[in-house]
């Protein structure tokens, strides 16, 4: 309870920004489980150095301790004067993995070895080497498993270069937040019926792979995401090579419309589900399509902004 408090105490005072140099003020050393032993090797060596009178004991006690200073003294050097910078998230489904790029800078003129950057409490680091005046970029793992708009969690860097004695590290609370779309329903149903213009009975009914019923024979210089390629792999599997495009007289006459009353489930965040797969399935088709939440509409479109913007709004809800 006391650890937890002042972790939660600790982490508030940490000021929330996308870009941090590491400096005196910010940059923790302790000493490892290989450094406590070399510790209590090197105090057993001066006691019996003592008793026993030996020269040689004492040269090797402080050669030995002469080491451990000089690897502490690196340690700490290798992150001390790091610049660390996280380039904006891109959005990502809930449960997928997602990298979090951070970029480290370095204006030494030699090269900084064996820095390690994760979420903190993860244990999964991701190692890189930081040339001399030069840059790298290391990718962090991160997988949040709810919808929404998250803050990006709390990374930590660290180092144990060159003898693994002292561990150096720092806390670091980035600024930005991550947009996670909500993850599709695997196996959805076809998309649903469309709506008639002007009217709301159901018109241009939705075939079981999810396309418009209403095609017809490919006339020359209709656009590629008019042709139906499933009915063309199916035609050239049976040795034919004629070509399908949807009607778009026919579309036009119908709006396609998503909304978590046509998904006939109960469940809020299956109904979600299932409009994220069909928003992706419509987008997959070349249709046009709107989408239908509480106090949200999205205008009929088609293309990758519409799929943006649907999918946002899914994760907003």
């Amino acid at each position: 309870m006391v650890r937890r408090r002042f972790r939660a105490w600790w982490m508030a005072r940490l000021p929330r920004t996308d870009t941090t140099l590491l400096t005196q003020r910010n940059v923790y050393i302790l000493p490892t489980g290989a450094g406590w032993m070399l510790a209590l090797t090197l105090l057993v060596l001066l006691v019996a150095s003592i008793n026993f009178q030996l020269n040689l004991g004492y040269l090797l006690t402080f050669l030995l301790a002469g080491s451990a200073v000089a690897g502490m003294h690196v340690c700490h050097a290798t992150l001390r004067g790091l610049s660390l910078h996280l380039k904006t998230p891109t959005p990502h489904f809930a449960g997928d993995s997602a990298a979090l790029e951070v970029q480290l800078s370095s204006d030494r003129r030699t090269p900084r070895m064996a820095i390690a950057l994760a979420v903190q409490g993860s244990g999964q680091w991701a190692w890189t080497d930081v040339p001399a005046q030069g840059t790298a970029v290391v990718q962090v793992a991160f997988a949040p498993t709810r919808r929404g708009l998250h803050d990006v969690p709390v990374l930590t860097a660290e180092t144990r270069f060159p003898l693994g004695t002292f561990r150096v590290w720092t806390v670091w609370r980035p600024a930005a937040q991550v947009l996670v779309y909500p993850a599709p329903e695997p196996h959805a149903p076809a998309l649903p019926a469309g709506e008639r213009v002007g009217g709301d009975a159901p018109s241009a009914q939705m075939a079981g792979s999810g396309e418009f019923d209403g095609v017809r024979a490919y006339r020359r210089g209709d656009p590629q995401k008019l042709v139906v390629w499933k009915k063309a792999a199916q035609a050239m599997a049976s040795g034919s090579d004629a070509l399908v495009s949807r009607d778009t007289q026919q579309s036009q006459r119908s709006e396609l419309w998503l909304e978590p009353g046509r998904t006939g489930l109960t469940d809020p965040e299956a109904r979600i589900a299932r409009l994220t797969a069909w928003v992706l399935q419509a987008d997959r088709l070349g249709l046009r399509y709107g989408l239908r939440l509480a106090g949200t509409t999205i205008a009929q479109s088609s293309g990758a902004a519409q799929r943006l913007r649907c999918l946002e709004a899914l994760a907003l809800c």
